[in-house]
């Protein structure tokens, strides 16, 4: 609450880049940046100012898929209390937050004690189409990851993952009477763990035991007809169709049900749960007990 407090005093504001996974938000991060007078940025668990990593771990030296992702959403208690303490000490008035999900930079902002993102720029709006699906495939075929700082920064602290660098010429543009001047922007290309290794996908099967167990856990009497489930890069969409003991409250516990589920599967799997939807097909009289 302090901490909170004395954000607001300093009148902090985060934006956000939000894309999904391998379309270049780590490759325009400093555009953003400098476009917005940001002096900090956040991506995949470190922080970034100007070409230097300041604190955090990289998700991109973690061995699985997952493990990257739990890194990227601080879900580490002692990485996010050193992080939270971190920015607590630095004085700054703007942050960027990267990720592929506004709810995924929310949680990241809350889970740091930030504020929430005041302006969320999507990747469509700074990189083209054909830009886009570039990234993409360069990600998909080769593996390939930015982290938006030189080289020697990457070589020093995860030597094991990298993999080449990119050097980035433009033309800054200075007073009629001095002409303009070249800027370099070097950004790190590597090569996760993770990537070396191939994916780990979650079958909609496993995910499907795994709500199951969920919800017997949090109401014996709830008895599940269906449940669909829609995979993308943004997490996991949900959508449980549910029979309810007759005589509970609707409203408050169905909302506890959809968090419950939310925090566990993230909780013991690492992956992004997008949405829970849940439909309420029908009232079984046969059961009198409410939650």
């Amino acid at each position: 609450m302090l901490r909170d407090f004395m954000f607001s005093l300093r009148r902090i504001k985060t934006y956000a880049l939000i894309g999904e996974s391998g379309t270049g938000k780590s490759f325009r991060a400093k555009l953003v940046a400098q476009k917005y007078g940001i002096e900090y940025i956040i991506d995949d668990g470190l922080l970034i100012r100007d070409n230097r990593i300041l604190a955090g771990h990289s998700a991109k030296k973690e061995k699985t898929f997952m493990a990257a992702v739990k890194v990227a959403l601080f879900d580490d208690k002692e990485s996010r209390t050193e992080m939270a303490r971190t920015l607590y000490e630095k004085k700054f008035k703007k942050i960027l937050l990267l990720g592929t999900s506004e709810k995924m930079v929310c949680k990241i902002a809350s889970r740091l004690d930030l504020p929430p993102p005041a302006r969320i720029i999507h990747i469509e709006d700074i990189a083209s189409q054909e830009e886009i699906e570039r990234a993409i495939r360069t990600r998909k075929i080769e593996g390939k990851h930015v982290i938006p700082v030189p080289s020697i920064e990457i070589k020093r602290t995860y030597p094991q993952i990298f993999y080449d660098a990119i050097r980035i010429f433009r033309r800054r543009r200075l007073p009629e009477t001095l002409g303009s001047s070249p800027q370099v922007h070097e950004k790190s290309v590597v090569r996760p763990e993770y990537s070396k290794r191939g994916k780990v996908i979650i079958s909609e099967a496993a995910l499907s035991q795994m709500v199951i167990h969920c919800v017997d856990e949090y109401n014996e009497n709830i008895f599940i007809k269906k449940i669909s489930v829609k995979d993308d890069d943004a997490g996991y969409r949900l959508v449980i169709t549910i029979d309810v003991p007759y005589g509970i409250q609707l409203g408050g516990n169905i909302h506890a049900l959809q968090q419950y589920i939310i925090d566990n599967i993230e909780r013991y799997t690492g992956i992004l749960i997008e949405e829970v939807n849940i439909i309420i097909d029908k009232i079984r009289q046969e059961y009198s007990q409410a939650f």
